[in-house]
């Protein structure tokens, strides 16, 4: 458990301060919006895989407006979704089938819980999910989008869902065991460079046997390969979707900011080997990574054995992955270790696309 100065800390970041009014506009869809046009996945690039084409419908259904904004911002986000989405269902089935009881996941910080609702809608019961948001307007967006009774909503920040308030809050009373799956998408890099701290506070809640899964914008030592990525980020992916005014306007309110706030990848891992001993990176998207962090590494294999390729073009990944470290130092991928072939639609040809329900 953090002390009592991280907490002071916490309340005092650009995510609770700066940063509040921006959401609280973005979660309610009154700014913020792609004004050149919406998201859609790349099919072909998923290989036309049944698995994340029907993931990917059940999820548009849940779309509320921070979606839309959330994947305009980083690039392929949204193909890793559901190359993340249907990893993490088919995982929470095993814990569920294995274990005889539902599988427990939750989001933190995850706006308006989208990945939390879809899981919980598609489980149907064999899976609980609970996201936190300190955005007003996103649990208007939750509540009105809920997909399913095992979704479950905590407004305020993730530091305020401590031992106590699991303890005392009937309603979080089925997620007071630990998850199996906690997911912090894109949350710590707002409250500050405290890693540990941040590790220190939410690794009590996830089971002996479970995993962490971080969606996070990384520092670069060298500044110039971090503006080159933030560069090829605004020119080749965003500018698809928003006009050159929306993108300047966020960097000035929000992404030059949020840079004092991040970490970079080797800071992550060292922060997180203090509290799990398997570390990998199974996703890389100019500054954005996905990692994944057990003590169990037959947890961590586990999940990355559903999960289909990287779908992201090679111009944007500039890691060879996966990449895997055990106690804070890089170590050889066993073998083993691959990615699960795709299972294409029968019908899938190259004018396969996609139906967006929002």
């Amino acid at each position: 458990m953090s002390d009592n100065p991280s907490i002071e800390r916490w309340k005092r970041a650009p995510r609770l301060n700066a940063f509040a009014a921006f959401f609280e506009e973005a979660a309610s869809g009154r700014t913020g919006r792609p004004d050149l046009g919406e998201v859609m996945p790349d099919i072909n690039m998923l290989g036309a895989d049944i698995e994340c084409l029907t993931f990917l419908d059940s999820q548009s259904r849940l779309w509320v407006p921070f979606d839309s904004h959330y994947f305009a911002s980083i690039p392929f986000r949204l193909e890793e979704e559901a190359r993340l989405g249907t990893a993490i269902l088919a995982y929470c089935e095993h814990v569920w089938a294995h274990e005889k009881r539902p599988a427990l996941f939750y989001t933190l910080g995850a706006g308006p819980g989208r990945l939390a609702r879809t899981l919980a809608r598609i489980g149907d019961g064999r899976i609980r999910s609970l996201n936190c948001s300190p955005t007003s307007a996103n649990r208007l967006s939750f509540e009105a989008n809920r997909g399913s009774e095992h979704a479950h909503f905590f407004l305020g920040p993730f530091f305020m869902l401590d031992e106590a308030r699991y303890a005392t809050d009937e309603s979080l009373r089925s997620f007071r065991g630990g998850f199996d799956i906690l997911m912090e998408d894109t949350t710590f890099q707002m409250y500050g460079t405290d890693r540990e701290a941040q590790l220190a506070f939410i690794a009590p809640r996830i089971r002996a046997d479970g995993l962490l899964i971080q969606v996070q914008k990384m520092a670069h030592r060298d500044r110039l390969v971090y503006d080159c990525r933030e560069r090829q980020k605004d020119d080749q992916f965003k500018s698809r979707y928003f006009s050159r005014g929306q993108i300047d306007a966020k960097k000035r309110e929000i992404l030059e900011t949020m840079r004092s706030c991040e970490v970079d990848l080797e800071t992550s891992i060292s922060a997180l080997a203090s509290f799990f001993r398997f570390s990998a990176v199974t996703w890389n998207s100019g500054n954005f990574y996905t990692i994944l962090s057990s003590h169990s590494i037959d947890a961590l294999s586990g999940l990355l054995q559903f999960m289909f390729q990287p779908a992201i073009p090679e111009s944007f990944c500039y890691e060879k992955l996966p990449r895997l470290w055990m106690n804070g130092a890089e170590i050889s991928v066993p073998e083993k270790w691959s990615w699960r072939q795709p299972k294409p639609c029968i019908f899938a040809s190259q004018s396969s696309s996609f139906a967006h329900h929002g």
